[in-house]
């Protein structure tokens, strides 16, 4: 083949891949020529937003519930409003609201799972939260990365908060420091009895319930467990079940006739149907 027929030859398939790249119908010869070639270009960032995936918009509390509404517009004042007419409570912006939570990491435990691959491994988070004044939730939450574990589990517990009623040994003098009554938690095969005592003795606890206790203001109590307490999630549950008993026992001082007032849904029937949630809102606003 002569030079002038091979530079005739790479003018033509040049000439070739011009028209198919202008008329877009093919891909050409290489790979992402055209308009609907599949480039592997990450395209453009600007669209995606900060890194850190929130924005000064997701930072504030939009409830979801109705609950929410009423708690973020004052309706609800106390937690025990709440507790009063036993509302599920959905969203944890709800106990930040109202209480200040102190939480602490019991524990973080790999977990396995046989697969055809091989052994998947996660993480479980064991997290207790409380204001050392009367309120106590137990979280647990199960992740392939253990800040997320442990970000989940702390949710979880704000979600079961539960209040937790104190009493006396003895004599009624100042404020309430121990376990109003006996009272019995199970988990597995972990049982813990808790056992009221005398002002000054302390928490004479293992070191799971004794920090459990005290997240929830307990100051003396007497325990007795039994089975397995090595396993520290089924020892913290039976200690969480145990405390969360004692407004569970009516007990004399608890006979007194209260008058009934209405659920909070009822009485702010008019709110809530005026207000509308933030979903609707923003979803009317976007098709207006």
């Amino acid at each position: 083949v002569s030079t002038q027929s091979t530079g005739l030859l790479s003018y033509s398939i040049k000439d070739q891949m011009a028209d198919s790249a202008d008329q877009g119908g093919s891909r050409g010869f290489g790979r992402g020529g055209g308009r609907r070639g599949r480039g592997r270009g990450r395209g453009r960032r600007g669209d995606r937003g900060p890194r850190g995936g929130k924005t000064e918009e997701s930072s504030v509390w939009h409830p979801v519930t109705k609950l929410g509404r009423l708690v973020k517009n004052s309706k609800i004042r106390t937690l025990e409003d709440i507790y009063l007419h036993s509302l599920p409570i959905k969203e944890a912006e709800i106990i930040d609201h109202f209480v200040q939570l102190k939480d602490e990491v019991m524990k973080i435990m790999p977990v396995q799972k046989q697969t055809r691959a091989g052994q998947r491994t996660r993480f479980k988070a064991f997290v207790v939260v409380g204001d050392n004044d009367g309120h106590i939730g137990l979280g647990v939450k199960c992740s392939k990365e253990v800040a997320t574990a442990i970000r989940g589990a702390i949710i979880d517990a704000k979600l079961s908060v539960v209040p937790i009623r104190r009493g006396y040994w003895g004599n009624k003098i100042g404020k309430p420091h121990t376990v109003p009554c006996k009272v019995n938690g199970k988990c597995g095969s972990v049982r813990i009895r808790c056992v009221p005592a005398p002002r000054g003795t302390g928490l004479v606890a293992a070191p799971v319930p004794k920090k459990i206790l005290t997240y929830a203001g307990i100051d003396d109590c007497y325990t007795n467990t039994r089975g397995k307490t090595k396993t520290m999630g089924n020892f913290a549950k039976a200690t969480f079940f145990a405390i969360a008993k004692t407004y569970t026992y009516l007990t004399p001082d608890l006979w007194d006739k209260f008058k009934l007032t209405k659920a909070p849904f009822q009485d702010h029937t008019d709110f809530l149907a005026d207000t509308d949630d933030y979903d609707n809102k923003k979803q009317k606003d976007e098709e207006d």
